[in-house]
This record gives C-alpha cells, sequence and structure tokens, in this order.
C-alpha cells in the first residue's frame, strides 16, 4: 500500500494556514514573545508545504539529455530547503525573539486570548499529524516510528512528521510559557517559552536535515525492498546466482542494476531469459523506473 503524500501534505497546509492567522492575531493583541514564535514557525511550516508540494512537482519532469535519470531528487532538494527554513526562519527567530523579551520584558496583555488561540491550534494540529501517521502507517510495516524515520525514502512525508511534532511541542511549550506568565506575572516564563521553541524547532531541522542529506548524497532503496528485490530475482527462470544488485532512490522511484550468472548457454536464450527477468521485475515492483541487467559467471 503506498501512502498519499499530497493529501497529508494539503492537511497539514490547511491547518498551519489556519493556525498561523489566529496565532498572528493573539500575538498583537497580547504582545506574547511565545505566541509570535508560533506564528512566525507556522507561517514557515506553511510555506514549507508549499517547497514540498513543488519539489513533487518538478520530480515528476521527463527524463532529457542533460538529466538522463529524471528530475526525481528535486523533491529531496526541496525537502532539504524545508528543513533549512524550518532551522533560521523558525528556530534562530524564535531564540531571538525570546532573547529580546528576556532582556527588555514586557507583561502580556489578554492572556486567555493567546490560551484560547493554542488550544485551538493544539486540536488543528492533532488533526494534521493523525492524518500524517494515518499514512505512515500504510508503509512503515511492523517497524517503530523513530526506525520507519531513520530509514524511509519518502522525503516529505519525513518532513511532515517532523514539523507536525514539532509544532505540537512548540504549542504546548507555549501555552506552559504563557499560563506561568498568567499566574506568576513573571514575563520571563514567556521569553524562557519562546527560547524553548526555538531549540525544538533547531532540534528536528537538523534530523530533518540529517534523513534528506543521505537521499541528496544518493542512498539504495530501503533494505526491505532491496532484500525483497534480490529474493524475487534469484526464483527467476535462468537466473542461477544474483552475484551483485545495486539500487538508487530517485524520489518516488528507484534504479536498479543487477549483475547476475544465468543458466541458459546459447546468446537467444541469455537474451530471453534476460527479457524475462526485467519484464517480471518491473511488474512486481512499478517503482523501478530504470533496470540495468548484466550477466556474468563472477562478480
Amino acid at each position: 500500500m503506498k501512502a498519499d503524500s499530497v493529501r497529508t501534505i494539503l492537511y497539514a497546509l490547511g491547518a498551519n494556514l489556519a493556525i498561523a492567522a489566529a496565532k498572528t492575531a493573539a500575538a498583537v493583541a497580547t504582545g506574547s514573545s511565545a505566541m509570535l514564535a508560533e506564528a512566525i514557525h507556522s507561517y514557515a511550516d506553511s510555506g514549507n508545504q508549499g517547497l514540498l508540494l513543488w519539489g513533487m512537482r518538478q520530480a515528476k519532469r521527463p527524463p532529457s539529455p542533460d538529466y538522463p535519470l529524471g528530475w526525481g531528487k528535486a523533491v529531496f532538494f526541496w525537502s532539504f530547503i524545508v528543513a533549512l527554513v524550518l532551522f533560521s526562519l523558525g528556530g534562530l527567530f524564535s531564540l531571538y525573539e525570546g532573547w529580546h523579551k528576556l532582556v527588555h520584558p514586557g507583561p502580556i496583555r489578554f492572556p486567555w486570548v493567546a490560551v484560547g488561540i493554542l488550544v485551538f491550534g493544539l486540536a488543528a494540529e492533532t488533526v494534521s499529524l493523525r492524518a500524517c501517521l494515518h499514512e505512515v502507517n500504510k508503509v512503515r510495516g511492523g517497524r517503530s516510528l523513530w526506525r520507519w524515520f531513520r530509514e524511509s525514502r519518502q522525503s516529505e512525508l519525513v518532513v511532515i512528521l517532523g514539523e507536525d511534532l514539532a509544532a505540537l511541542l512548540g504549542l504546548a511549550l507555549a501555552l506552559a510559557a504563557v499560563a506561568l506568565t498568567m499566574f506568576t506575572g513573571n514575563p520571563v516564563w514567556d521569553a524562557l517559552g519562546s527560547m524553548s521553541i526555538g531549540a525544538v524547532l533547531i532540534i528536528v531541522a537538523a534530523g530533518i536535515g540529517i534523513e534528506i542529506k543521505a537521499l541528496l548524497i544518493g542512498q539504495s532503496a530501503e533494505h526491505e525492498t532491496e532484500a525483497r528485490l534480490r529474493e524475487f530475482l534469484q526464483r527467476q527462470p535462468g537466473v542461477e546466482e544474483v552475484l551483485r544488485l545495486l539500487t538508487l532512490q530517485l524520489g518516488t522511484s528507484l534504479m536498479v542494476a543487477v549483475k547476475a550468472k544465468m543458466a541458459p548457454e546459447s546468446a537467444a536464450e541469455l537474451v530471453a531469459a534476460i527479457n524475462r527477468a526485467e519484464a517480471a521485475m518491473r511488474a512486481e515492483f512499478p517503482e523501478i523506473q530504470w533496470l540495468f541487467f548484466e550477466p556474468d559467471v563472477a562478480d
């Protein structure tokens, strides 16, 4: 079963736009540093979802002489840009805003407005995260969420999951900061809340960036997919032994290179056996876009 990445992104985009507008109004009304940090975070997330949709659209462009393997990796590039935006516009700005309020503290006006907006934000982000997890569960199998995050080749889902988790934690921190400021009358808590949100965003952005960097450099298919490919090839008529199997993730598609020891002796039989194996592989693994098959007697 394939995950619907576009559906997940649209859910996240709708939630973030609604939350960003509400947070902005609350930040202006209350003067809360944590609320302003959260508003910037939501606007950054909304822009990030637009970048992911653009990257997925670019990834569908056909191969050309300059790009013979196609544009599949474009989605990885834009996912990496999203990590940079989350780090800079979200994390660093929140740290700066928190530090500014720590040096020049000011009271929060209409704190209950901020509380109401943050509760609304938590509800909206929960809906977005639930939609994301629904799609992730289609492809993660029996793996833990952390293991799937580390092994997944679907960069757009990795980004959305990271953003949603960061958003929920950020909202919880903002709510705690506003509540502590209300009950203690000390605006330092509001500043510390903004800085905590910044730290969370930087950590999540770094985690996303590390995962996407591996895909940009040139990661193989998931290990489970490679094992299934090797096992399937080994069962094909005419294939005596799979000597080497190389895969490269190209967005949602794969490049596969095979070196195998073949049973047929004549050239015609060899070509027919390779053609049958290739056709069977493409039917079983429709994500294969490029397939190179080399017969040999040793690796």
